[in-house]
């Protein structure tokens, strides 16, 4: 985090990061001096409601951030801006999204948490977008324009207005991680599981946190064992309303790669879950995207695995997938970072903040899954130290046939064999 006083003063002169959090209200102009070398602008958490057409001078710019300020609409600034391919407005009060303002580099935009109720018919033409969130806002439709956008692998709609999704978003060739729970077109099921009360749980240390809450280590006396428990931080997620995430997962039943859930926690106010205590034992497969791989989980430089790890892994992930597809329940999330792993590659599917319902008539969802699945293998393959063997290469082949660009050539996870 940088000060104002520092950017005034020019003690900044060269940097490539600029983070600045003071409750501006208007776009320190001082910025442009760092014209040369700047690449990354984060001015989250400000006061902003308008960018400067100069922005432009930023000719290096690749990264803006501006979640949680006071922007009404999308700025029509950053349309000269050549090199930027991430722009972010989360949590601001935007409700107009003009025609023709973003440069046609952009791959990532992020408009969660707003109020559009329509988006503009030019972001047909931004045809190297590849992650879409706009989960919580007003959408009642998407542009027809919007199957251009041919590289699109993620897109989060959940949380909005949507009547239906339209069949040309469903045959998007690289699309992989779809969420739109909390739509007309997605209808959770109310299900009627155990309850427990806040008061009669203690909580414990936290094991871990993400976007829709933070779980924690804890024990109840009437369930008579440790659980860990899933406290939400409010109604709506990044990915969606959190009753839809409890819906999901208490629909999803049992299966041996799936994490066991034991109650709900009674009062409306204090969203929660109890959940079978994982472990220590076991870590995540992989870690979240970053700027560099957009879409893309990353892993640490000196990670490899085994033939018979990425085997037993993909085995089971598919075993599960098919699982919650015959529910037509869609992860809508599945990555390595959401899947938990011991030394014996035993392995669990986690986090549902992004899973939907579908209609049990159409398989696209689960295809559309498929290529998640495609690019799980992908990941792991491209890690393995042996590239030639009958093992190897019949998880090539599935690979390629799970990212098949014709999406009803993909095979369902039912159909998927492994040695």
């Amino acid at each position: 985090m940088h000060t104002l006083q520092q950017l005034l003063s020019g003690e900044l002169q060269g940097i490539k990061e600029l983070k600045i959090s003071e409750n501006l209200t208007a776009f320190p102009m001082e910025i442009l001096n760092l014209a040369e070398s700047l690449e990354i602008l984060d001015l989250s958490n400000n006061q902003l409601c308008e960018i400067p057409q100069e922005i432009n001078r930023l000719k290096n710019l690749k990264i803006a951030f501006f979640s949680n300020n006071n922007f009404t609409k999308v700025p029509s600034a950053f349309r000269e801006c050549e090199n930027l391919t991430m722009l972010g407005f989360k949590a601001n009060k935007i409700e107009e999204f003009d025609e023709d303002i973003l440069p046609l580099g952009i791959s990532w935009l992020i408009l969660t948490d707003n109020k559009l109720k329509k988006l503009p018919d030019s972001i047909g033409k931004l045809t190297k977008l590849q992650k879409f969130p706009l989960a919580g806002n007003e959408l009642t439709e998407l542009p027809q324009t919007m199957k251009e956008c041919k590289n699109l692998e993620l897109i989060r709609l959940s949380a909005n207005k949507l009547q239906e999704l339209p069949s040309w978003l469903l045959q998007l060739p690289k699309l992989s991680w779809l969420a739109f729970s909390g739509n007309p077109c997605s209808v959770s099921p109310k299900i009627v599981h155990k309850e427990i009360s806040y008061k009669d749980l203690q909580i414990g240390e936290l094991l871990g946190s993400g976007a829709s809450g933070e779980i924690f280590k804890g024990s109840c006396e009437e369930l008579q064992q440790n659980v860990a428990i899933k406290l939400f931080k409010g109604a709506i997620t990044s990915d969606g309303y959190a009753e839809d995430e409890m819906n999901a997962c208490l629909s999803m039943g049992e299966h041996p790669n799936l994490i066991k859930v034991l109650a709900k926690i009674k009062e409306p106010e204090r969203l929660g879950l109890l959940l079978e205590c994982i472990p220590t034992s076991y870590s995540n497969l992989g870690n979240p995207p970053n700027f560099e791989t957009c879409t893309r989980d990353t892993y640490e430089e000196s990670q490899i695995f085994t033939l018979e790890t990425i085997n037993a892994v993909a085995k089971s992930i598919a075993s599960v997938a098919a699982h919650l597809h015959e529910k037509n329940l869609m992860h809508g999330d599945l990555y390595a970072h959401n899947i938990l792993i011991n030394e014996e590659s035993v392995c669990y599917l986690g986090d549902f903040g992004a899973a939907s319902f579908y209609d049990a008539n159409n398989n696209s969802y689960e295809k559309i899954e498929v290529r998640a699945f495609g690019c799980l293998l992908d990941d792991m393959l491209s890690r393995s130290p042996i590239k030639e063997n009958e093992l190897y290469n019949s998880l090539k082949n599935l690979r390629e046939r799970c990212l098949n660009e014709d999406v009803q050539s993909r095979p369902l996870f039912s159909q998927m064999k492994f040695k």
